[in-house]
């Protein structure tokens, strides 16, 4: 294809995607290398096949199920059949545009503005996605209610303090028991981070450019899993129990709280473990949510807009400029984890929407009656959440 001419500028948007592509795309690459990511071919052929459609429902298969009888030549064998499970999924568009003035270029010499963006674009739509996943796992783990708020609670562990050595192991046995080898990701506040590296827990990836330039990453190892270290992670201040003993810990009062006290008012709810009691103690403190993830545990595929990358030339507004336009549609979505689109006001979700536990739920069989449906098993799904404080 010829290259679109804009006055001073040539671009060919081929060539443009290309080169974004190769522009190493560390964080979103790592992510994909834990095995986290994977992709799908059944959400790729219902979106391909329905012309683009923005939502969708996927068909799981039921697993084999029901007690094997006595095989003893009296007993009748009894036969049950599969059920077949449904999972929503939705495709999240998102859009940016940069533009760059003509007189920029001329002060400073005719500098490559081009080669600049596409050097940055990648690593853009990268934390991007990283946000989009994030709010994803909190929608998650804001589901209520049902087996839905079961599968919240059971894969929610809780420290009382900072991650050790031994959280990790914890918290996946009780997410998944013995399936939890297959946690493979954690996404992490810099804070926890940085206590597990003091404490050596952790080893920085490197990375080695194409002048051969080795250098740390944002990314670690934890135990062999990928850690990715994000301040975007959940961070609430509050207050936590204590013992009279812990350093700062105030008493907890009816009210006319004095020194050293403080009223229950003031701190109920406290990390949703309820109200205190009165003369109990707590200690105001920052409550950290790390998520764990295993392999395969999201679904991810890249849809495609139509046309992903363009420019307009604009000669007139001070004194000429170029604006390039950027789109792309994907699909993250939760094994075993269904979107319901309860709370969606246009085709695409906002992360704000997708951060509404409203919209998501355990993949089920469909009945309408809660007792009536069967549910995926809360086990087969690889994601779990730290809670911890600092």
């Amino acid at each position: 294809m010829a290259n679109d001419k804009f006055d001073a500028k040539s671009f060919n948007p081929q060539a443009f995607k290309y080169t974004v592509d190769r522009v190493p795309r560390t964080r979103l690459n790592e992510i994909r290398k834990s095995r986290a990511l994977t992709g799908n071919s059944d959400i790729r052929n219902v979106f391909s096949a329905q012309n683009g459609t923005a939502y969708a429902r996927i068909a799981m298969r039921g697993l084999l199920d029901g007690d094997a009888v006595n095989y003893d030549g009296k007993t009748d064998i009894t036969a049950t059949s599969t059920k077949t499970f449904e999972q929503g999924v939705v495709v999240i568009g998102r859009a940016k545009a940069w533009t760059e003035l003509d007189f920029s270029t001329d002060i400073t010499g005719g500098v490559g503005w081009m080669d600049n963006v596409a050097q940055q674009v990648a690593a853009y739509w990268e934390d991007v996605d990283q946000d989009t996943i994030l709010a994803i796992l909190k929608g998650v783990f804001s589901m209520t209610g049902g087996k839905s708020g079961e599968f919240v609670t059971k894969h929610t562990y809780t420290v009382d303090g900072n991650l050790e050595a031994t959280t990790m192991n914890s918290a996946t046995a009780q997410a998944c028991g013995d399936r939890k080898k297959k946690f493979s990701l954690v996404f992490m506040h810099s804070a926890v981070s940085t206590n597990l590296e003091n404490l050596n827990l952790l080893t920085a990836l490197k990375f080695t450019d194409k002048d051969g330039i080795t250098r740390d990453l944002a990314l670690y190892t934890w135990n062999g899993k990928l850690v990715v270290v994000d301040d975007g992670m959940p961070a609430t201040d509050g207050y936590f129990p204590a013992d009279a003993e812990t350093p700062g810990a105030l008493q907890v009062k009816d009210s006319s709280a004095t020194s050293g006290q403080i009223n229950k008012s003031d701190v109920t709810p406290y990390f949703g473990t309820g109200t205190p009691d009165t003369d109990s103690y707590v200690v105001a403190g920052t409550q950290y949510v790390t998520y764990v993830l295993g392999d395969g545990c999201i679904s991810y595929e890249d849809i495609g807009a139509r046309v992903p990358y363009e420019m307009a030339r604009d000669p007139k507004t001070k004194g000429g400029q170029d604006t390039l336009y950027t789109r792309q549609r994907k699909v993250f979505a939760p094994f075993g984890i269904s979107y319901e689109k309860k709370s969606q006001q246009s085709l695409s979700p906002t992360d704000e929407e997708l951060a509404k536990g409203e919209n998501w739920c355990l993949v089920h069989s469909g009945e309408s009656a809660e007792g009536q449906r069967s549910y995926v098993a809360d086990k087969a799904v690889p994601i779990a959440r730290i809670l911890s404080r600092g």
